[in-house]
């Protein structure tokens, strides 16, 4: 639902236009590659109720592979409780997993859909033990592995060494290099830590300032795109999309930011989360619109687009 200003603790709000969407992270996720081309294959557990049935039939609508989202009658499908501040788009957000935490490293080690990615995007609404399984095997199989570290929580360097693409925001970049979610530190130097601890390179979403790459040798920025804020829920799924769906076609890091930096733009101007992550073709306006040179494969890609 909608206030205009986020509560301070202990306070009640009046709120308005309340409504239940599809969500979690890894779902929006894999609908957002999907809409942008790739061939997604989804693995996850969720609950033998209505959120479950409702999930699958989004899967079957977006042409998401869901052979390995099973439904299990221990635990509901998760949820997640967004207040959005009116006037800028901004959000807090609660999550209950349900379902998500019965996801194992033995469920990841007998997923045949994991034989052969080109691009493995794991996030932290499992448990790290299966998010580390999902990153083990990318990365024997050759794929390129992100991690979008959220729920943000302390990662041993196991999980660490075994990510390309580290994606987090600034404060979930500040907690997995052990400082405090408010310290002053500069994002360069994080994510250079961040390195240091086993990642190979660190693309930092910085909201209205676009993205940071930081990478063992250089340093880039990627400004945002201009952007009317409506809710932006759903707008770090859509980098993430953007980001692993350019990746799986072949483009570089940088280039993969900048569409991610797009796609993750075009969300916020919508409500809603899988109303508002963009679809291929909408992404392709806004570069033309723009006076941007499109990526080559933007307009060629089809159905039999690189697996994600």
């Amino acid at each position: 639902m909608k206030v205009e200003r986020l509560p301070s603790r202990g306070e009640t709000l009046l709120g308005t236009g309340y409504r239940v969407d599809h969500g979690g992270k890894g779902s929006n996720q894999a609908v957002g590659c999907a809409r942008l081309g790739a061939q997604v294959s989804f693995v996850a557990r969720i609950g033998a109720d209505t959120f479950g049935e409702s999930a699958l039939a989004l899967y079957r609508d977006e042409g998401v592979n869901a052979d390995e989202v099973r439904q299990i009658a221990e635990a509901p499908t998760g949820v997640g409780f967004i207040v959005v501040e009116a006037a800028s788009g901004h959000n807090f957000i609660t999550i209950d997993p349900g379902a998500n935490e019965r996801l194992s490293a033995r469920d990841i080690a007998a997923c045949a859909a994991l034989s052969s990615p080109t691009v493995l995007l794991t996030q932290l609404e499992i448990p790290v033990a299966a998010a580390e399984a999902a990153l083990t095997r990318g990365r024997a199989a050759g794929a390129i592995t992100i991690l979008n570290p959220a729920p943000v929580r302390p990662l041993p360097a196991s999980v660490l060494r075994n990510v390309d693409v580290l994606t987090p925001n600034e404060s979930e970049a500040r907690v997995l290099a052990g400082l405090a979610p408010d310290s002053s530190v500069r994002p360069e130097e994080i994510a250079r830590e961040l390195i240091r601890a086993g990642v190979k390179q660190v693309v930092m979403t910085l909201g209205e300032s676009g993205a940071l790459i930081v990478t063992g040798t250089s340093t880039t920025r990627i400004p945002a795109i201009r952007a009317t804020a409506v809710d932006t829920t759903g707008a770090g799924d859509a980098f993430n999309a953007g980001l692993a769906t350019a990746l799986a076609r072949g483009a570089s890091l940088e280039v993969a930011v900048q569409f991610g930096v797009v796609a993750g733009g075009l969300a916020v101007t919508k409500e809603g989360v899988i109303p508002s992550l963009p679809h291929r073709d909408q992404v392709l306006e806004f570069y033309l619109q723009a006076g941007l040179t499109p990526p080559a494969w933007l307009s060629t890609i089809s159905s039999e687009a690189n697996p994600a």
